[in-house]
């Protein structure tokens, strides 16, 4: 009598995998609609939340499909291996998260003048779903932003403003600010318009006086005479350079030039406000700047990160001017 051995399923390992499976799906969508398309950041969170919890209930069936591996030789093996990797992904951005808001410190606005901040052009306005941040900035924040991020401070240019402004404009986009056209106001250059000629043509008076002799006698005859010239034309002062007019925003009551804009952070695509001042003081030129989460009170630490970031590169940029 032939007896044929038959190697029993484990099924907690197939519906790990089919679990692990969909987390990971999930988590690719959700990422491409948030980095790429219309997808919100408190919508993007929650469903990373749902993957981790798809992906941590997929750890334990996993596990139990390789202990039945191990004791009866069930099927299931290789299922629960690819189980094990799929879930890794969503559990492990969950965990960097998790890691992030216990390590950094609460903030999710941070500035390099913390008694006078840059004031926003426009308040960045964002539906939180079920998220929350705070209206105002309390002062608590802004002395433990001191004590935690002491490198976040005011830097002070030598040079022409001008060329801090054009410095400050080509370090944005190199660090991927864009700012926004509509809450950057343009300077107008006014253009004389060329007034009229008040000399008096040669020949005026004859011409003049033939078209008096030749209009009939029931209409007046037309004079085209010149205003008098007066005898001190006041010289006019140098104006503005219409170049430097159009490309710097208009100066607000301080005499700042104020660039609101926004970024994104490279791969994961977390909204960010930024707004940086420029204040032009005798020879030199004090930039101050302003970096915002848009969504929630925990910025994990990415605010200070891109003020970092950009000021390192602002003073690898203007590093030139101060030594001219």
């Amino acid at each position: 009598m032939t007896v044929r051995f038959v190697r029993p399923v484990s099924s907690s390992a197939y519906l790990a995998k089919k679990m692990a499976w969909s987390s990971l799906l999930l988590l690719a969508m959700a990422f491409a609609a948030h980095r790429f398309g219309p997808l919100t950041t408190p919508s993007f969170l929650a469903v990373v939340i749902l993957c981790a919890v798809l992906g941590g209930l997929s750890i334990p069936l996993a596990l139990h499909g390789l202990a039945q591996l191990w004791t009866t030789g069930a099927q299931g093996g290789i299922a629960s291996a690819k189980a094990l990797l799929l879930a890794l992904p969503a559990i492990a951005l969950f965990a960097v998260g998790m890691y992030l808001s216990q390590t950094r410190p609460p903030l999710f606005d941070v500035t390099t003048d913390i008694a006078d901040p840059p004031p926003w052009q426009k308040q960045p306005v964002a539906d939180q779903l079920w998220l929350s941040q705070p209206t105002f900035v309390s002062p608590v924040s802004r002395e433990l932003q001191a004590e935690i991020y002491p490198g976040i401070t005011s830097r002070r240019y030598e040079g022409a403003l001008d060329r801090v402004y054009d410095a400050v404009v080509k370090v944005a986009a190199a660090n991927r600010i864009k700012f926004d056209k509509d809450k950057l106001a343009k300077g107008q250059s006014q253009k004389a318009k060329p007034a009229p000629s008040r000399t008096p043509q040669s020949g005026a008076g004859a011409n003049g006086a033939a078209g008096s002799a030749s209009s009939p006698a029931g209409n007046p005859p037309t004079t085209d005479a010149a205003p008098p010239v007066p005898d001190v034309v006041p010289i006019p002062l140098p104006r503005p350079s219409p170049a430097l007019a159009s490309r710097l925003p208009q100066a607000q009551a301080k005499g700042d030039l104020s660039l609101q804009g926004s970024m994104r952070t490279f791969i994961l695509g977390l909204p960010f406000d930024v707004v940086i001042r420029l204040r032009e003081e005798e020879q030199t030129v004090l930039v101050d700047m302003r970096v915002a989460s848009r969504y929630g009170s925990h910025d994990l630490g990415l605010s200070a990160g891109i003020a970092q970031s950009y000021l390192r590169a602002l003073d690898a940029e203007l590093l030139g001017i101060a030594q001219e």
